[in-house]
């Protein structure tokens, strides 16, 4: 077992190495959107640039599973050198993610089941760890990317108190993943969120503009580090969603939020997230 992830590391490495030059080399705007038109998808790539009246630029883009890429470098000719750059993220990551060793597979489900907890708590399926199998087991086959747009809503569904209140009300783990893993995030599931964030505002003053300033942080910080970002972007337009619709019932001195994006905060990896998840509250 060891010398096979340890063979499937070095191969992945190399091809990512490879893959990196390989991208550094071509037009990737024009290679990103071929790569995802020959898989004939429904949906098509969103750009996005940030909101900015001069350098530093910084852009977006959402692949048409959900998943999302921003410009790691620090772009400052303009706003299609940050677009070249979000594209070459992606469009890495894109490549990286069609690789063998990404492919969720008997192998990579029984080493993830041992990090998260013993491998005989994962034959009960009553258990948050043997749900968490049963759901890797749904996805075999499929790519990493694929099962970490899943994890995204439930990441959201988390941090929202949604799965909180949903144990609450004695609704099962089963039923709950049975339903979130077949629904997309749309606007309705972000309007539900933000309408319970402007709720809280109102509990407690001032903390929706904090919440958003940890948002902003992280979401800075993730795209500095090249990795995927939509758990981070859904959060901050969330919770900006929710701060529009508190400015009508508050002056902004109460609502003020600093512009300081200094803090550090690391994201954990997929079966981390669902060990935080379901067995510590869900």
């Amino acid at each position: 077992m060891h010398e096979f992830t340890l063979q499937h590391f070095i191969f992945c490495h190399e091809c990512f190495q490879h893959c990196q030059s390989f991208v550094c080399a071509v037009n990737v705007v024009a290679m990103l959107h071929n790569f995802w038109e020959q898989k004939q998808t429904e949906s098509l790539l969103l750009y996005e640039s940030a909101p900015s009246p001069g350098p530093p630029y910084i852009c977006y883009v959402t692949l048409p599973g959900g998943s999302c890429f921003g410009n790691y470098k620090v772009c400052s000719s303009s706003s299609a050198e940050a677009r070249r750059d979000a594209a070459r993220v992606a469009l890495m990551n894109s490549l990286v993610n069609e690789l063998p060793c990404r492919r969720i597979n008997p192998q990579f489900i029984t080493q993830s089941l041992q990090q998260a907890v013993s491998i005989e708590d994962a034959c009960d399926s009553s258990t948050s760890i043997g749900t968490y199998s049963l759901l890797l087991h749904s996805y075999m086959g499929r790519t990493m990317l694929e099962f970490q747009e899943m994890m995204t809503i439930f990441q959201l569904l988390h941090w929202n108190g949604t799965l909180k209140a949903l144990r609450e009300r004695q609704c099962s783990r089963q039923s709950v993943i049975a339903y979130y893993s077949q629904r997309g995030l749309d606007e309705y599931m972000r309007s539900s969120m933000a309408l319970d964030w402007l709720g809280r505002e109102h509990s407690s003053p001032g903390r929706l503009g904090e919440e958003l300033q940890v948002a902003q942080r992280e979401l800075v910080l993730a795209r500095r580090r090249g990795v995927e970002l939509r758990f981070c972007k859904e959060k901050t337009e969330i919770l900006s969603l929710a701060l529009s619709q508190a400015y009508i019932h508050h002056t902004p001195e109460q609502l003020r939020v600093s512009p300081c994006l200094t803090l550090p905060v690391f994201l954990p990896v997929y079966h981390v997230i669902w060990h935080v998840i379901f067995l510590n509250g869900y």
